[in-house]
């Protein structure tokens, strides 16, 4: 069966109403912002996400890989990599050759991208002063080449939570692009003050990345 398909057969009267009405990015983006950001230590495939109605990065971006399938798009995830913080998943779409982002994120800054960006490369670097730790110290660090999640289908990515671990396996796997050099990071400021208390407007203090002393 087509993977749409029987992720459409699975659900309920009310739960297909709910995603009727993700017809576009940002309507997917609105549905995550507005769940509670998961502190699980596990995987929620797309339809528990949607049973739930919780997530973290994980789920939020396969949970958008999927509902920008339904949409057309290929389901693509990118894997943003951090240092002294946690990876920050993203769903990828493209509009007239140009990259935008779904994404469900304990940071404000760290979610949605309109798609006006000509290279994944441009589009990573529009998180990167966003992205920083609970001691304020900006972290991204490089990205991964996407993910096809249509390669697991047959697993049944977008129904089972069995296949979850596989695919965050291979996310650490794949191919990977620095972006800063050793000078670079050596000469990175703290987040300011302001920045830094937008940033974390109505997050989960039990999600955020326990930083050691350097």
């Amino acid at each position: 069966m087509d993977p749409i398909a029987d992720f459409l057969s699975r659900l309920t009267v009310d739960e297909r109403q709910v995603v009727a009405g993700l017809d576009s990015p940002i309507a997917i983006q609105s549905f995550l912002d507005a769940i509670p950001y998961s502190t699980d230590d596990f995987y929620r495939s797309p339809l528990r996400v949607l049973r739930d109605r919780t997530a973290h990065c994980f789920d939020g971006a396969l949970f958008g890989a999927a509902m920008l399938r339904r949409l057309g798009y290929p389901p693509l995830i990118l894997d943003l990599l951090a240092e002294r913080d946690d990876e920050h998943l993203l769903a990828l779409y493209r509009v007239d050759g140009h990259w935008g982002a779904v994404a469900k994120s304990n940071f404000v800054g760290l979610r949605f991208r309109e798609p006006v960006y000509r290279s994944l490369r441009e589009l990573v670097m529009s998180y990167f002063e966003d992205y920083f730790n609970a001691a304020g110290e900006k972290t991204l660090r490089g990205y991964t080449v996407p993910l096809d999640l249509s390669a697991y289908d047959r697993q049944g990515w977008m129904t089972d939570d069995a296949i979850l671990d596989a695919i965050a396996d291979r996310t650490d796997r794949i191919r990977r692009y620095r972006l800063l050099t050793p000078a670079m990071v050596a000469r990175l400021t703290p987040v300011d003050a302001r920045s830094y208390q937008a940033g974390l407007l109505g997050a989960n203090p039990d999600g955020l990345y326990r930083v050691s002393p350097p």
